[in-house]
Parts: structure tokens; sequence; C-alpha cells
């Protein structure tokens, strides 16, 4: 295994779970999440300016089998989180989202999966949708094609392995990507779900300030794919009440599922009972 890989593996077994050390400086992470406008751009005002508060947080499903099909209405928004599956910290997740009756997608790193299957199998098991993140999240960018392909390959193996589930949901790590690969991805019905809203959970920060960021970038949006990580205790922490925030500002959480042209299973066909411990 490359020396980076061993590093960022080793991050994320540390109990502290901070950024880990091959994180790309902040400007660094800005400047890969140089987002597009939405198709629909939103109006800037003030988001308690949406309609609400809802009777509930859930909204509607969008089928996706391609990027341009992700379109977020005005207070629509979709919840991602990356690199796990982590013990304690995704099944406090898993519980907060079931408290609120919304579901996310979760982009699965290979070696993670691997290393807990029976948390992995839970995530598909809840209803989520199951995306995956490589085998051990190196810069693609920064590696030959083939190589680069072979990481997204094995990534995607072992979540399979794991979750019985074919993922067609993929996620660039440090969102590092090029034309050649997301060529690639779309040849083999592949859909790269970029986000458009950085909480920056990956940074040192309180709960509080995790929450503040992503509440405030969606104030500014409107709507959006909101990036979080579920190897991180301040992410659980600060989930039940950003939710709570979402629902008492009106907005409604959006569910990506693949398309359905696509022959994968949404998830699993499992039951908890029948998750292995």
């Amino acid at each position: 295994m490359r020396p980076f890989r061993l590093a960022f593996l080793a991050c994320l077994s540390a109990v502290s779970l901070s950024a880990c050390a091959s994180r790309p400086p902040e400007q660094v992470a800005a400047a890969k999440l140089a987002f597009a406008p939405e198709q629909k751009p939103a109006v800037a005002a003030d988001i308690m300016a949406f309609p609400g508060p809802r009777r509930g947080l859930a909204g509607r499903t969008i089928r996706v089998t391609r990027e341009s099909d992700i379109v977020l209405a005005r207070g629509e928004v979709v919840l991602t989180f990356d690199d796990g599956p982590f013990p304690g910290r995704t099944s406090s997740i898993l519980n907060t989202l079931d408290a609120h009756g919304v579901k996310a997608t979760f982009f699965m790193v290979g070696a993670m999966a691997t290393a807990h299957p029976g948390l992995a199998r839970e995530v598909a098991a809840r209803g989520h949708t199951i995306g995956t993140h490589t085998q051990g999240h190196p810069n693609l960018a920064s590696l030959s094609f083939d190589a680069a392909m072979a990481e997204i390959d094995k990534g995607r193996n072992s979540v399979k392995a794991a979750t019985g589930t074919t993922a067609r949901f993929f996620r660039f790590p440090y969102l590092a990507s090029t034309a050649a690969l997301r060529r690639q991805l779309a040849s083999q019905g592949i859909v790269d779900v970029a986000p458009t809203v950085d909480s920056k959970d990956y940074f040192s920060s309180s709960p509080e300030q995790v929450r503040a960021r992503a509440l405030s970038a969606l104030a500014r949006r409107g709507s959006g794919v909101v990036l979080f990580h579920d190897i991180h205790q301040r992410t659980a922490s600060m989930l039940p009440g950003f939710l709570d925030e979402l629902k008492a500002r009106g907005f409604s959480v959006v569910r990506l599922v693949p398309g359905k042209d696509s022959s994968a299973p949404l998830v699993a066909a499992v039951t908890p009972s029948s998750i292995p411990q």
C-alpha cells in the first residue's frame, strides 16, 4: 500500500479524527469546490423567506441517471456523508436521520467498508443510498488514468462486498477529478455527485461552528448538496440541531436514488436482524 494511503487510514483510525494531515489546505479545498450555480439560481434573500415550517422534513425523491438530473428548487437540501463508515459516529448519524424521517447518501471508502462491514450493511439496510469514494482516498488527479480507475474499481468492489449493493454514485476524494475519469465513469453509468455546500467539518471546529457554517452557506445559495463526513464526532453531534433548524426554516431534505434505467438495486435486500456483527 502506498505511504499516503497508509497515512489516510491511520488518520481515520485516530481517536480524535480531526482533519487528516493529507487534507489540502483550506484555500485548495475552496478551489476544488468551485461550484457551478444551480440551474435555477437562488434568490439572494434571507433563508427565513421560505414557506414554512413544513409538517415534515422529508421532501421528494430524485431519480438520477446523470449529474444534470440533480436540479434542486429553492429550499431543497441533499445530505451526503463521506469517508465512513466509522463505529459510533455513523451509527449516531443513522439514528438522527431516522428520528427526523430523512434519507442521505453515504460515499464509503472501500477500506472502511471492509473494516466495518456490519456497519456498512446497516447503512444500506436503513434505506440510505450508497455511493463510493475509492478504496483508500487518494488524490486521483495525481495518479495515472489506469491507477486511478483501479482505485475506483477496488473501492466499488469492497463496498459491494460489504453492503450487497452495486453503487451507482461516486465522489472524487478532495473533489480532485480529471475529464478523462469523469468520461469513463459516465460511460459506465456511474454518476459523479459533487457537493455544492461545504460544511468544512474536516477542520478542527466545534459542532456549533459546523452547524452555523452549513446553515450560512445554505442561506446564501438557497439550496444545495451538503458535504459532511460521518467519521467526525463533531458532525454527529451537530446533526440533530442542524436538521431541527432546517425544518424550522422551511427546508425539505431530498433523497437521491439511482435512475430507473440502472440495473443495480438501490439498497441491499437485508433486514437489520441479518446484519453481521
